[in-house]
């Protein structure tokens, strides 16, 4: 367990937040999904990190995974549509990991998603008193560098950095997208079908601004790959036939020259 004292920027207001590891027995809280779209957006963040093995044993992704702090003695849990953590502990048994505390399981949050629906979760909710906002609480309790927030239906996206404290608002690059420094790739939006959805999604590219590809683009990618190595190697071979053609055509000339030559007395290798 560690004990830390947070200022909350209210004035005469300040958090006493313990990090312990919740009781095997605590009941967390069962938050439904709020739509089908928010664990295929999410799913799909993570494939295409797995695809280039970036998620490593001890790195964690996890969708609506129950965050835990003690605040001025009482249990607050945060469940973020999306959340990355550099480096974790090893679980001490096989199970599953119901819960995360920061700092006493592993490293801080290092980004924390939340994709929003119709209905409202709070994710711009600023109240510094509990339950405390999510806002608040990833700003000021957990202090996660990186808080994003997507609207799945119109596409759009705002992302704030942690500076001093304070969430800033990050303005994206020349392509529309933001450098998540943690992980050495830039965020984006990208608008297609994947599964049975079609719309606006989160995507990854990397520092060389190559989009990162699902398993199914993979595995478009290769066979067009492959067909146009078999397309290559065809034009190649009729190629070489035509070759082999002309070279024929060159010694039926030839032969039929000799052949000329001989019927009138010449022969051909004494002819200079």
């Amino acid at each position: 367990m560690t004990v830390a004292q947070v200022q909350s920027g209210v004035p005469h207001l300040t958090y006493h937040v313990k990090w312990e590891k919740l009781p095997e027995d605590y009941l967390l809280p069962d938050e439904p999904v709020e739509n089908t779209s928010q664990p295929l957006i999410a799913a799909a963040l993570r494939e295409s990190m797995e695809l280039i093995r970036l998620l490593t044993p001890g790195r964690l992704v996890a969708s609506n995974l129950g965050i835990c702090a003690t605040v001025n003695g009482k249990t607050i849990v945060k469940a973020p549509d999306w959340l990355y953590v550099p480096k974790v502990f090893p679980l001490e048994s096989q199970g599953t990991r119901r819960s995360y505390t920061p700092r006493v399981e592993g490293d801080a949050l290092a980004v924390v998603m939340e994709f929003l629906s119709e209905t409202d979760g709070g994710e711009y909710s600023s109240r510094p008193f509990y339950p405390y906002g999510k806002l608040w609480f990833y700003e000021r309790i957990l202090q996660v560098p990186v808080y994003v927030i997507f609207e799945p239906d119109e596409g759009t996206l705002e992302i704030r950095q942690l500076q001093e404290g304070q969430y800033q608002m990050q303005q994206p690059d020349e392509n529309g997208r933001y450098s998540i420094a943690s992980l050495n790739l830039y965020l984006g939006i990208w608008h297609g079908t994947k599964a049975e959805r079609t719309g606006y999604w989160l995507r990854w590219w990397d520092a060389d601004g190559n989009l990162l590809l699902w398993g199914a683009e993979r595995l478009e990618h290769e066979s067009q790959r492959a067909e146009q190595e078999r397309q290559r190697a065809e034009q190649e071979r009729q190629r070489a036939e035509q070759e082999s053609q002309r070279a024929e055509q060159e010694r039926q000339r030839a032969e039929r020259l000799e052949s000329y030559l001989r019927s009138q007395g010449i022969d051909p290798n004494q002819i200079p």
